[in-house]
């Protein structure tokens, strides 16, 4: 049974970087939550070459209602020229996690 929550993921070749694509959409209600993995290696085609780098990966755990404004502030915020950008759904949860996402990604009037 699919949940309105989904993981978000992209990937940036720089920790600080990585920092600020993380904590961004926290701040701004966009997502629960972020994890920044640890640093692994990334090989990948780009622009005829094979390329070989050192990339961390950006998990942000949000909602599918709150989906399209955080895929429009990552898209603009990040340096990538083709960023990466995959949503995986929940399929099943904690009930008190799930709904612990979903509060935290509420606009509220307060903020």
């Amino acid at each position: 049974m699919a949940t309105d929550v989904v993981i978000a993921q992209t990937t940036i070749d720089d920790e600080t970087k990585a920092e600020e694509l993380a904590r961004g959409p926290v701040d701004a209600r966009l997502a629960a939550c972020a994890h920044i993995d640890a640093p692994f290696t990334a090989i990948y085609r780009w622009k005829n070459e094979v390329v070989r780098e050192r990339e961390w990966r950006i998990s942000y755990k949000t909602t599918r209602e709150r989906l399209p404004e955080l895929a429009r502030w990552v898209a603009s915020t990040h340096p990538y020229e083709v960023p990466e950008w995959i949503v995986l759904p929940v399929e099943d949860g904690s009930p008190a996690y799930l709904s612990w996402v979903t509060e935290e990604t509420t606009p509220d009037v307060k903020d």
